[in-house]
């Protein structure tokens, strides 16, 4: 090996060695299994904790259905950077194109707090593979009898709009829907992409580089944006929804770092 390459061997262990200490020095979270949200379109990762990838939905029991304003994760369809605070995240990448009809509030107090026409929300659809009912929150999804489940999130992305010719939320709501034995969506969105499926934990705002969620957690998320009626989320709140959904949550910022994200196949 000549002394050019040697140096450049050198300046590259430096570069490395300088990242991975600038991470340590951040205070990045070490030791957990990959993290979610992220990049879609980006498939490299370095995380070395693997576990198996959860059943399809439709082989598991829904347990919870929610919402965040703005999209946690960023993809083809949503890659307008709405901000780094709990309501950042990203945007649908047509939101600047509505129309004024589109972006009109509906009359009334929404029964759904914390969205209005013109925002992007990422709606969840938890799915677990213990034997539980639909409930609220994440706690919904295990028991006593089945403390460390599998999960899976089917994730779609919105665009809200005021528009009855929309998509209507309501079509993907639970109601008491079962099928073969098991709690599932009345529906779930299509026309919006094959989902890009990967290993990661939960979200939310609480979570950061710096503090890992340690739950495990297979993600199937669709890369475009689809239009929703306002009114239909109005009325999915409204209408006593075991999941007592009230309000869209908060994100939990863009997972960047390699060492805490898994490779997509």
């Amino acid at each position: 090996m000549k002394f050019d390459q040697l140096t450049r061997v050198a300046l590259a262990s430096t570069v490395l060695f300088s990242l991975s200490t600038s991470a340590f020095a951040a205070g990045m979270c070490t030791g957990y299994g990959p993290q979610t949200p992220r990049d879609i379109s980006q498939v490299e990762g370095l995380n070395k904790r693997i576990f198996t990838l959860a059943p399809p939905s439709t082989e598991m029991n829904l347990c919870n259905i929610h919402t965040h304003t703005n999209a946690e994760h960023k993809g083809p369809g949503f890659s307008v950077f709405a901000g780094s605070d709990d309501h950042g995240g990203y945007q649908c990448n047509n939101s600047a194109d509505l129309t004024e009809a589109e972006l009109k509030m509906p009359e009334g107090k929404g029964a759904y707090k914390g969205v209005k026409p013109g925002d992007t929300i990422e709606v969840h659809w938890v799915h677990t593979s213990c034997d539980i009912e639909p409930g609220k929150g994440l706690g919904s999804c295990l028991s006593d009898a089945c403390a460390n489940p599998e999960l899976r999130v089917e994730t779609q992305v919105f665009l809200v709009v005021n528009d009855k010719n929309a998509l209507n939320f309501e079509d993907f709501g639970y109601d008491g829907n079962i099928v073969g034995g098991l709690h599932q969506p009345k529906s779930l969105p299509t026309g919006t992409g094959d989902p890009v499926v990967f290993a990661g934990s939960t979200t939310g705002p609480k979570y950061t580089e710096q503090k890992c969620s340690p739950l495990q957690v297979t993600w199937s998320v669709r890369p475009q944006c689809a239009k929703v009626d306002i009114n239909s989320l109005n009325a999915w709140a409204a209408e006593g929804n075991v999941f007592e959904e009230t309000y869209s949550h908060g994100v939990r910022q863009l997972v960047t770092a390699p060492e805490l994200l898994s490779p997509i196949n």
